[in-house]
């Protein structure tokens, strides 16, 4: 079974009780359509969220929003082929995975194209210096 939700900005409460409600596995997939908030908060606070998902019973499948840090500029992140497409994930938490932009992915036998990010507001109101990863959070030209 698939499943899509978005925006959990790093709240994770209301899927905690989707996974009590339902009984799901490995095999299940959770989409997060964007602003999963799972690279955001920084890797000790960041860590915790990602054992929790990584406890849940299904396989989440991130989208890239405005607020999150994109994998690849991440060194703990690794490519690996999932359901046609690249998908990036770290050793630790393999059943936590992020789409790659472009990618096409085959899920139940329809094939979707990945594009995730959006432009932030945030860059109105900040200037943004390397160590925050604003810049990171925001679409590539290519």
């Amino acid at each position: 079974m698939i499943y899509i939700t978005g925006d959990t900005h790093g709240r994770f409460e209301r899927i905690e009780a989707f996974f009590r409600r339902f009984q799901t596995s490995y095999d299940d997939i959770l989409i997060i359509l964007g602003d999963a908030g799972i690279n955001f908060s920084g890797a000790r606070y960041d860590s915790l969220k990602k054992r929790l998902l990584e406890s849940l019973p299904i396989t989440i499948f991130a989208i890239h929003g405005n607020h999150e840090q994109r994998p690849y500029t991440l060194d703990s992140y690794k490519e690996k082929l999932w359901h046609g497409g690249t998908v990036y994930y770290e050793e630790e938490y393999p059943s936590l995975l992020f789409a790659k932009d472009g990618e096409i992915f085959d899920l139940n036998g329809k094939q979707t194209v990945v594009m995730g990010g959006a432009y932030s507001i945030c860059l109105l109101y900040t200037s943004p210096s390397p160590r925050d990863g604003l810049l990171s959070r925001m679409p590539s030209s290519a």
